[in-house]
């Protein structure tokens, strides 16, 4: 019998979960969201957009295939993980397996928060905390131990998470005659393995890098965290290279930033989409993909301007899932194609970028 300290996840109403602790034993706050992903938990946490947020996961056992191990491939890039560390600030699960079984596993995700000084709650009754979240939306959440004023409340959102996530130097990878700038939001690693896959070199600069003073073929906005409305300078750079009319590919905060260098408006989410089970239709055409997406932001179809249309559609609540450019090489989504976790349905997404080039 395992017997973890007692811990609390209070929100921002006031109300309280009570749980037990099977990760590293500190106050953590941010923004409580919950993902629908039934596996995915290494990616998840590591994935550059959950800065500054609690995840909550729906599927009701997590821990049963470990972690992989912290390796890299010839790029130094992480081989199983999605950047150098864990980036969430806590995770929140009903069921924890004390024990785990993978071909892969190189530890228990206990053992890996604890390492990494991540929190982890089990013992929450995740299906209420979920459709609390879905109801009242993406709230603030801290989780305390010993008394309720161990920490404050935080705002992610009010904080440039960009800054925090992206590279802070220019890095590049491989050796392909086609040169990539990728503006690095917070960008998942398997989107450089996929680019890198197509025999190209990836120049990844700093979020705020003005990136027009290089010499490249085309332009790709990566995922990240927070709000859209933090990057005006990415912005501004990508609206330079609009001029060049060289093709550009967005993904997540990529299809926000592209869009609002084209002069449209970003919106909240409610509760955002986090999970590998979000269908999406490809707009003049009846073919539909299951996509895997994290964000709490999009962008409102009405303020495209007219050069502008959206190429994806969400079929669950309709909202943007990506926008094209009528005449110019420019164009984005808001799911994933390199998935790291979840399908790879539409990964062709960036062969059609580097046919462009």
């Amino acid at each position: 019998m395992h017997k973890n300290r007692n811990v609390s996840l209070i929100l921002s109403d006031g109300t309280v979960f009570n749980g037990q602790s099977f990760g590293y034993e500190k106050a953590a706050a941010g923004e409580v969201v919950f993902s629908t992903a039934m596996t995915g938990y290494p990616e998840s946490l590591t994935d550059p957009s959950y800065s500054g947020q609690i995840l909550v996961t729906t599927f009701p056992l997590i821990g049963n295939y470990g972690v992989p191990p912290r390796s890299t491939n010839d790029n130094k890039l992480s081989a199983f993980y999605e950047s150098e560390k864990i980036h969430a600030e806590g995770i929140i699960i009903s069921d924890y397996s004390f024990e785990y079984s993978h071909w892969n596993a190189h530890r228990s995700l206990s053992d890996w928060l604890k390492d990494e000084k991540v929190a982890g709650i089990y013992g929450i009754d995740t299906r209420e905390l979920t459709k609390k979240l879905r109801e009242n939306g993406s709230m603030k959440g801290k989780i305390v131990f010993d008394n309720v004023t161990e920490i404050d409340f935080i705002d992610p959102n009010k904080i440039n998470q960009v800054a925090k996530v992206s590279c802070k130097e220019v890095i590049t990878y491989g050796n392909g005659h086609k040169k990539i700038v990728l503006v690095d939001c917070g960008v998942k690693h398997n989107i450089i393995r996929c680019l890198l896959k197509r025999n190209v070199t990836v120049i990844r600069v700093p979020w705020d890098y003005d990136f027009n003073t290089l010499d490249y073929d085309g332009l790709f906005i990566s995922n990240g965290p927070g709000d859209p409305d933090m990057c005006e300078i990415t912005v501004e750079n990508i609206r330079k290279a609009m001029e060049k009319e060289k093709p550009i590919f967005g993904i997540c905060m990529g299809n926000q930033l592209l869009s609002k260098a084209g002069g449209a408006k970003i919106y909240k989410l409610k509760y955002g989409h986090r999970s590998h089970n979000q269908p999406v239709r490809m707009e003049g055409t009846n073919r539909c993909f299951i996509t895997s997406q994290n964000h709490g932001f999009a962008v409102d179809n009405t303020t495209l301007g007219d050069d502008w249309e959206p190429l994806f559609t969400n079929m669950n609540d309709g909202t943007n899932e990506g926008i094209r450019h009528k005449t110019k090489p420019f164009f984005s989504a808001q799911f994933h194609p390199e998935a790291a976790s979840g399908p790879t349905d539409t990964e062709f997404l960036f062969d059609e970028f580097v046919k462009m080039l």
